[in-house]
């Protein structure tokens, strides 16, 4: 077997990998590290995402990198701000036994003063998107003279997004001399032609074959009509109880519906997309890689770089137009060697689709069920059962009640508490799913979930105003917890959310609307007075009118939270954190 000593790295890098838990280096690593360390030669690696490119180029360039010359000699440019926060991360990770390595981010959304305060102390190793490193190039500052190397990463994509020019005009401003590397997923005419443009001669290297899968990754697809779209997906969301994962969506409008809509079914969801500030995306990232989300609803170019361990799936909402799209959106789950799974729900004309993108991975798909109201409480009683099973137990916190507990259930047989734990956690289960249609498409009856939509689009809303808006870093669904929260009302009570600057309108159903004000008397949000108020146009709409959501049916009123152990355990409410308007489990 290969390992990261045979390579040829440094000690001190040898240490960091070590410490990281690394035992033994990927296919691309293996291949790549050791014609990188020549440090002499231009180099092309195509491998897929997922499969290690990150320290397949920066242990080299950390290995190379003259710690004691405080200029720039590394130069990394990658498509979005997520990716470039995580390449420098995991190069701050590699150099901790190196001694002083700064490693600079650049990249758009955030104060551009407090990067150009970073370059000013010096910088060896600079990671940045290109149209933030064009505009500090424009300013004159930063000094590209000592830069001897230049990584291009995701270069395929960088072009998709429209930077080949901003590329060109970066990489002219480089030294010619320097060794250029490029990494891609694929190699169309484009990043072939930056290829020639600025490599002499380069080691092309392959990792699996040309815009092929992950060979640990499970491809399954779902037929349904197309109104059934979403209630196959919660059903299939039901169906995977220890579910951490990703849902694509082609739209950033149908990312920011489908995650207010699982909001209000009672799922732990948000949505990533291209209309947030940064500051709304740290936030929801952060949520997400802590696994307080259970699912994060994203459009390609918005999850673009996301490198979150343990994604268990991807479901691919709408299927992307460019078939090589759907390798980059498979590829959040199985990274690492681990296993994972890419869902696709179509409709009958999407099969042509299917197809064809079962010839450009090489693999197959499984037709799949959507799974019956039956099969799916079975998943989530044993899941529940399963953790209650290998849950630990605190002997020292718990040993003072005992005996009341036993007391309590003296008069109950074993079989009566487990019959009676078992209902308690999973009788909205059981009735939610007591009648559940069948959603695939060879079937011909309209199912409850339509139904239910539609009783729910037909309730008349009150129109309310909120002080409140995006300048408060509020996203939609952090409005509609809030609301929820301090009102004491389900999601399913709220229609549309018109989130503004600094105050907001949504829609709440009529007879809920004296307790939404009743509960806002007295709140608070960072020390300022919240005030809720009828809308004075009067306006009073269905959700899903004038642009407004859809609604898309009701589910068991449970939210859950991540856990360290495996799934999502079952909270009843949220309660405010008191900080950044964040919320936390309530406990007790």
């Amino acid at each position: 077997m290969t390992t990261f000593e045979s390579l040829g790295l440094q000690e001190n890098l040898l240490k960091a990998v070590t410490d990281l838990g690394f035992v033994s280096p990927t296919p691309i690593q293996e291949k790549a590290i050791p014609v990188l360390l020549g440090g002499d030669r231009d180099f092309v690696g195509l491998a897929q995402t997922g499969t290690g490119k990150t320290a397949a180029f920066g242990l080299p360039l950390l290995h190379q990198l003259d710690t004691k010359v405080r200029n720039v000699q590394g130069l990394i440019l990658c498509p979005t701000r997520e990716l470039c926060l995580q390449i420098t991360n995991d190069l701050k990770n590699f150099s901790k036994y190196l001694g002083d390595v700064n490693i600079v981010a650049v990249y758009g959304g955030t104060s551009i003063g407090m990067q150009l305060r970073d370059l000013k102390r010096g910088a060896h190793i600079v990671v940045a998107t290109p149209g933030r490193l064009l505009d500090i190039i424009e300013r004159g500052a930063i000094n590209f003279d000592n830069v001897r190397y230049a990584v291009l990463d995701e270069a395929d994509e960088m072009l998709n997004m429209g930077f080949q020019e901003d590329i060109n005009s970066i990489l002219s401003n480089t030294p010619e001399e320097k060794t250029t590397w490029l990494f891609s997923a694929t190699m169309p005419t484009e990043v072939r032609r930056i290829a020639q443009k600025y490599m002499e001669d380069p080691f092309e290297l392959t990792v699996g074959g040309k815009n092929t899968g992950n060979a640990n990754i499970e491809h399954e697809y779902y037929v349904v009509r197309p109104r059934d779209k979403y209630a196959a997906l919660k059903r299939i969301v039901d169906y995977n109880p220890d579910i951490f994962g990703i849902i694509f969506t082609r739209t950033k409008i149908e990312s920011q519906e489908i995650a207010e809509s699982l909001i209000k079914d009672g799922y732990n969801a948000d949505a990533l997309h291209g209309d947030l500030t940064q500051q709304q995306r740290d936030k929801v990232m952060k949520r997400f890689r802590e696994k307080n989300l259970q699912v994060l609803v994203a459009t390609d170019v918005a999850a673009r770089g996301i490198d979150v361990d343990n994604v268990t799936h991807v479901i691919n909402y709408e299927l992307p137009d460019d078939v090589e799209n759907y390798t980059h959106r498979s590829g959040r789950t199985a990274r690492a060697g681990r296993s994972g799974v890419s869902i696709a729900i179509v409709s009958g004309r999407d099969i042509g689709k299917i197809r064809q993108i079962e010839r450009v991975i090489g693999k197959k798909f499984e037709k799949a069920e959507v799974p019956d109201g039956f099969a799916v409480c079975e998943k989530q009683l044993f899941a529940l059962v399963h953790r209650v099973h290998n849950v630990t137990v605190n002997e020292e916190q718990i040993d003072p009640y005992l005996t009341r507990i036993y007391e309590e259930f003296a008069d109950l047989s074993k079989e009566d508490i487990i019959r009676r734990f078992a209902s308690l956690e999973f009788n909205e289960f059981l009735e939610y799913y007591q009648d559940a249609p069948d959603l695939n498409v060879k079937e011909g009856p309209r199912g409850s979930d339509e139904h239910s939509m539609t009783r729910r689009n037909s309730g008349k809303f009150t129109r309310l105003f909120i002080n409140l808006g995006s300048v408060d870093n509020f996203t939609r669904g952090d409005m509609l917890r809030f609301i929820c929260d301090n009102a004491g009302i389900r999601g399913n009570k709220i229609g549309r959310i018109d989130l503004k600057g600094v105050y907001s309108f949504f829609e709440v159903e009529n007879d809920a609307a004296p307790q939404v004000q009743s509960g806002f008397k007295q709140v608070e949000h960072n020390g300022r007075s919240v005030r809720i108020e009828t809308s004075q146009d009067g306006d009073k709409r269905k959700p899903g009118g004038g642009g407004g959501y859809r609604s898309y049916g009701d589910r068991p009123k449970k939210t859950w939270s991540g856990s360290e152990d495996g799934g999502f355990r079952p909270r009843r409410e949220y309660s405010k954190s008191g900080s950044g308007g964040g919320f936390r489990p309530k406990r007790g």
